[in-house]
């Protein structure tokens, strides 16, 4: 899962791809109030850019719970300015009912 631009050429384009959806909705004539909570971060962005890669280096099969969280485990090591993020987002995924890695089940 090697990509050759710096984590900061992947940011300013994450701001870039937000920014243009920012304006398209302001355009739609929607209320910045009443969905600005409801986009990603730009390094939530970029994390999820980068698992798309992922996916799409592995034939476009979606990852079971165990593999997503390998992969995005590989993501903050690739990148350790993104863990924080990552770990954030591995925290919303096994929050969700019925969600299991198998790794979080312990006792």
């Amino acid at each position: 899962m090697r990509r050759r631009a710096s984590l900061e050429v992947l940011r300013a384009e994450a701001a870039e791809e937000l920014d243009t959806v920012v304006h398209e909705r302001l355009l739609a004539g929607e209320d910045p109030w009443a969905f600005m909570e409801e986009l990603p971060t730009v390094d939530e962005l970029v994390v999820y850019l980068l698992r798309a890669e992922g996916i799409i280096a592995n034939d476009g099969v979606l990852p079971s719970p165990t593999r997503e969280y390998r992969v995005l485990r590989q993501i903050a090591l690739e990148h350790p300015q993104l863990t924080a993020t990552v770990w954030r987002l591995i925290g919303s995924l096994t929050a969700k009912p019925g969600y299991s890695t198998g790794w979080n089940q312990g006792g």
